[in-house]
Formats: C-alpha cells, structure tokens, sequence
C-alpha cells in the first residue's frame, strides 16, 4: 500500500478570521485526526502569531507543523522563532512562479524570484532539517522555468515540493499530466494543491495521486481539496489502488463536522464584524461629543454606567488630541478606564512550565481577602492553562469573548499589552495587563477582567 500524505491547509484560508482559542481547538481537533501536516500561514501579527505557533507546539507531538515563509522580508525569521519548540517543525517557503503572481505579488522578475527562492531555502535548512518548497500557481509558470526553480530549491536543501493549481485551469486529467512531468524531473517527494473552483478539485488531486504524486493538501474549510472527500476516496477505494492514508477514518465525519462547526459558528461571524468592519467603521476625533464615543463604545459590546461612559470620554478626548482613534484604541481605553475597582483578587506569583516534550502547566498563586489561593492546572498551551488555573482558583467559569496581544514599545525588553474579553451574564467585562513576559501580561489582563465581573455581581 502506498501511504498518501496529507497536509491540511484549514488555518491558512484566506480572509478566516478566527479566536485565539478558536485557531488552538482546530489545531487540536486536527492533531486527534492525525493529519500527517497541519499548514500555517505566514507570520504576520508577529507577537500574536508567534505565540499562537509556540502555544499549539506544546500538544501537537504526531503531525508536522508547518509555518509558510518567503514573501514577507521577516518572515522566514519568525517562522524559525515561531517553530523552536515544535516536536516536527517545518518551513514552507512558497510563492507564486506565474509571470502574473512574481511580477504583481512579488514585484520580481524571474532571475530575482529563483535568487529569492535558493537563498531562502538555504537559509531555512541551516536552521530547520524539513524544508518544503511550494510552488503556487504552478500551472500557469513557464514549464522551463518551474523545473528550472525546483531542482534549484531542491539543490538548496528542499526536502520536498508542491506544485498548485491555484487558477483551476487545468481538467483533472491535464493536471495528472502536470504533476506527473513535475515528478519524474525531481528527486524528492511532490504534493499537490488544487483549488476547487470548478468542483474539480478533489478528481485532479485523486488522477495526480494515481500518477504517482506522494501527497496531497487538503482542507475542512476553503477551496481546497475537500479533506473529508478525499479520505474518504482513499478509504472506499484504497485497496483497489493500493493507497492509504494516516487519517483516522473511524473518526472522520465527526472531528470534520466539529471543525465546521468552529470555523463557521455564529462566534466566527461576530469577530470578523469586531475585527473588519468595526475597525472600518469607528473612526473618531476630538470634534466627535460623548454621545458619539459612547455609541460607538455600544457598539463594541459594552454596556457602561453614565460615570464610566464620562471616564471613557475624558480619556477619549486625551488621545484624540494626537490621533484619530479606531475600534483597538477605543478598546483600550475601555479596558484601562471604564469600571475601575477595587481588586477582589491580586496577583502574587505564577509559574509556567512550557515546552516541546511536556504538557503546558501554570501555577498561579492569587490573594484574597489577605488570603493566598494556589491554582495548579495543565492546558493546551501556557495562556490556556494560566486561564484555567484561574479559573480553578474563583471556582467560575466565564466565556473567552476575545484575546489579544500587542507590542507597546519596541525592542527586545518590549512591553507586551494584552487585552482579554469575559462574558457574563450576557454582559462584557474588559481587563488589560501590561508586562515584558505575554503570559504575565495575559494574566493580569484575565485578573483584571474578573475583578471588574466580581465587583459587579457580588
């Protein structure tokens, strides 16, 4: 039997907006499926995404994890920061090789785009052994100069390529062609990538398996090659064809309806307003009155009493003097004004074990009343079990409405600030924290969000 590799590409569909802890459950849900390569996309939001990449490391031991670099001047620098403690880091230098994509999203001209590619395959392999080179829209490249790139990266230290049909221009019999020329010119193994445009996708990926290719990406969500399709492909006619794949059959259709169920739930389409269109829409001034701020604050999700809508407004009014403030600095300033109170729980001491061949602990040492309280949890990642350990030691549970971080200053003793949301009773509570270590900063932020629903509620 020939073993298909499957590399899903869930997390890297473009325009998804998903949670902190929502990116984190897919990343579980499709280590559990044991997809043999689970694709992020390249770094971007550097902090966050870092942290997102060291947090799903931590549990993720079967499937390889690969973060996308190449494009961005950065990118393959933080991809190698991002992977340090992966159990099976990959580096997946791709970019587009059509004339169109080098010229329009690389501004490269061939000559600078195949010296792009060997120098950063290069360097990735110094740091990292599995390389992979992605090569997308590969069927509109010139056939010349695409054989030409991929025995350069592959000479660079590519362990393996891919080849995409980004454009859906080829008919599954075409691309089988395609892909098959592309592997009898190189000596490492090839997948394939199709988008599913035309409905074709999964035929061309399965006729390009049948000609030989050694694997396949796949995704729950997106335009991809249907994961949920194509395994069931090999598993009803594996033993025909002599083909098999790693995935866990027998827990298929439920992990792929769950999967769904986060990447197209309710919560997904309220933070792509929250993040998109809010952004978008709330731009303010030092000409905008109360009124203005306050609806704008509503329309953040808060409800504050009239004392805390004129703190909001007087700090408004202090920034607004040097900026036009957006939904992230009206956010802020929430966070740090609006329902100050006295703190029901202080943070006193916390300790974090995290790494690539244990699970993630926190021990969070919280006082109340003159009272130490000691919470000791494990999670998937060190802010999750900090979470957790918290809430261990309030003994309550409060849903995760949002969770971010940022950098406040620059350098490497800068400060982290993170904002954490908490629902409760319906209603939104924000907390803010400010440290050099993101896991001190996230647990002042969550502290500080519980004392302002305890203050409220008791």
């Amino acid at each position: 039997m020939r073993q298909i590799v499957i590399s899903d590409t869930t997390l890297c569909k473009e325009g998804s907006v998903y949670s902190f802890k929502e990116k984190i459950e897919l990343v579980r849900q499709l280590e559990r499926l044991n997809v043999d390569v689970i694709e992020l996309p390249e770094i971007q939001n550097g902090k966050t995404d870092i942290l997102l990449v060291r947090t799903v490391s931590s549990f993720v031991k079967n499937s390889i994890l690969s973060v996308a670099a190449g494009k961005g001047a950065d990118s393959l620098e933080q991809a190698l920061s991002a992977l340090s403690s992966a159990a099976r880091p990959r580096i997946r230098v791709e970019v587009p090789l059509s004339p169109v994509g080098m010229e329009y999203l690389c501004h490269k001209k061939p000559a600078k785009m195949l010296e792009h590619v060997v120098k950063t395959v290069a360097e990735a392999k110094k740091h990292c052994a599995d390389v992979e080179f992605c090569a997308l829209d590969a069927t509109r490249a010139e056939k010349d100069f695409l054989q030409k790139v991929l025995a350069a990266a592959v000479e660079a230290g590519a362990t393996c390529v891919s080849v995409c049909d980004n454009a859906a221009e080829m008919m599954p019999d075409d691309f089988a062609a395609f892909a098959k020329s592309v592997m009898e010119s190189t000596t490492v193994p090839v997948s394939v990538g199709c988008e599913d445009k035309n409905g074709l996708a999964c035929a061309s990926a399965a006729l390009a398996v049948r000609a030989g290719v050694n694997g396949v990406k796949t995704s729950v969500e997106g335009n991809g090659v249907p994961l949920e399709i194509f395994a069931d492909m090999v598993k009803n006619c594996g033993n025909t064809y002599g083909l098999s794949t790693n995935v866990r059959v027998t827990e298929l259709h439920r992990i792929v309806k769950q999967v769904r169920w986060i990447a197209g739930n309710s919560k997904n389409e309220h933070t792509a307003v929250t993040v998109s269109e809010q952004d978008a829409t709330i731009r303010l001034d030092g000409g905008d009155d109360q009124a203005a701020v306050s609806a704008a604050v509503a329309k953040l999700g808060y409800d504050l009493s009239e004392e805390d809508q004129g703190r909001v407004y007087e700090e408004f009014l202090r920034v607004a003097d040097r900026k036009t403030v957006g939904a992230k600095e009206l956010e802020a300033i929430v966070a740090s004004t609006a329902l100050q109170v006295p703190a029901a729980y202080k943070l006193k001491r916390y300790v974090i074990n995290n790494g690539n061949v244990i699970s993630s602990s926190a021990q969070i040492t919280l006082e109340r009343d003159g009272k130490e309280i000691h919470g000791i949890c494990m999670g998937d990642g060190p802010v999750d079990a900090s979470f957790l350990a918290i809430e261990q030691i309030i003994g309550h549970h409060y849903e995760l409405d949002d969770f971010q971080i940022q950098s406040v200053t620059e350098g490497k003793e800068a400060m982290g600030s993170a904002l954490v949301k908490l629902r409760s009773n319906g209603k939104l509570y924000s907390g803010n924290g400010i440290s050099t270590d993101i896991i001190g900063a996230a647990i002042r932020a969550y502290i500080n969000a519980v004392n302002k629903i305890v203050y409220e509620e008791v």
